[in-house]
């Protein structure tokens, strides 16, 4: 073991070593590790991971050497981590839709431009934007995550908020000019806080997913507003939408992936209001003991209230989403750069 390769190894805390490790046993090797470990230590040393790149192959060796455990892959060659490697090794161990919010809190900090007014908590955000021009606050917007842009535009009047949307939805290329210019005027009356990061994202495919998890009242209001608007983007956003009845359009070997994801009293509430087409599709893709599992949770359920069954629809959706973004299971009739689920 070279001294500097020692000397430096000492210096590295607990969870970059384990990023090292992590890197040299492989996406494999790694999720078997990370399989282990506590939600809190799986998201340090993704962190490091995404933050390591390229680790010189000594101080692999030296690391590998530490904990015990002989690595070929330490000696030869040039490994890479990274944020793309850390992403793999997640999905691998924790499944594409649990990794999905790790990885984007393992970006935080990455922020630029808009991104940082995720920060802002969302009372202070409808606040500040309220009195802009309905552009400036589509842009906006188009920098926060979901659950973000969704509070605002319930916090802006129905009117004002149909505006918004429609520019959401519209919104093509805007110039790196115009983004620094709003920037500047916004960041100067906002106090930032600690939350997720992501990047700017407007067009149809984004206002089909906030819709997804609007609600009944603001997805109609909303959709009317488009349809008034601009017939044909309307048109584009409710084909890019998907409803749990969608789920139809998930084969039987998706459906099993799904279900892997989704707890069994979630489907539950979930199926309550579902078409038997779609009960009986679900089922398919589960055993005999599995199906008759559920069939007892849903007898077991009783009167449940519909606020509930939407909250199941929405997740159930928001895995399927995720998964499909992935590429770990197919939807029928989807394709082209702006499709989602």
């Amino acid at each position: 073991m070279a001294a500097a390769a020692r000397t430096r190894r000492e210096s590295l805390s607990g969870p970059q070593k384990c990023a090292v490790l992590c890197i040299a046993l492989g996406p494999q090797g790694a999720a078997r590790i990370l399989q282990q470990l506590s939600p809190d230590e799986v998201e340090r040393v993704s962190r490091e991971i995404a933050g390591m790149p390229s680790p010189d192959p000594e101080l692999v060796r030296s690391v590998v050497e530490e904990f015990r455990d002989a690595s070929k892959r330490g000696g030869t060659g040039t490994l890479k981590g990274g944020p793309a490697y850390a992403q793999r090794v997640l999905d691998q161990a924790l499944g594409a839709a649990k990794a999905r919010p790790i990885m984007e809190r393992v970006n935080a900090g990455n922020e630029s431009g808009l991104g940082r007014l995720r920060r802002a908590a969302s009372e202070t955000l409808a606040g500040l934007l309220r009195d802009e021009h309905p552009q400036t606050i589509a842009l906006v917007l188009a920098h926060l995550d979901d659950h973000q842009a969704l509070s605002l535009l319930r916090a802006l009047e129905p009117e004002r908020a149909n505006e918004v949307a429609w520019r959401v939805a519209a919104m093509g290329p805007v110039s790196p000019a115009t983004l620094v210019l709003v920037e500047q005027t916004l960041m100067k009356r906002v106090e930032p806080r600690p939350t997720e990061e992501g990047r700017g994202e407007g067009g149809a495919s984004r206002m089909a997913r906030l819709l997804n998890r609007a609600g009944e009242s603001l997805e109609r209001s909303i959709l009317e507003s488009l349809e008034q608007r601009d017939s044909d983007l309307a048109a584009r956003v409710r084909n890019l939408m998907f409803t749990f009845e969608d789920l139809l359009r998930v084969d039987p070997k998706g459906m099993q992936r799904v279900l892997r994801e989704v707890d069994t009293k979630e489907l539950a509430t979930a199926l309550k209001v579902a078409s038997d087409e779609l009960k009986a599709h679900i089922r398919k893709a589960m055993s005999e003991r599995a199906a008759a599992a559920l069939d007892e949770e849903i007898e077991m359920l009783g009167p449940t209230r519909v606020k509930d069954v939407e909250t199941a629809h929405a997740r159930i959706i928001e895995s399927v989403r995720s998964l499909a973004q992935a590429g770990e299971i197919t939807i029928e009739g989807q394709g082209g750069d702006d499709a989602v689920v």
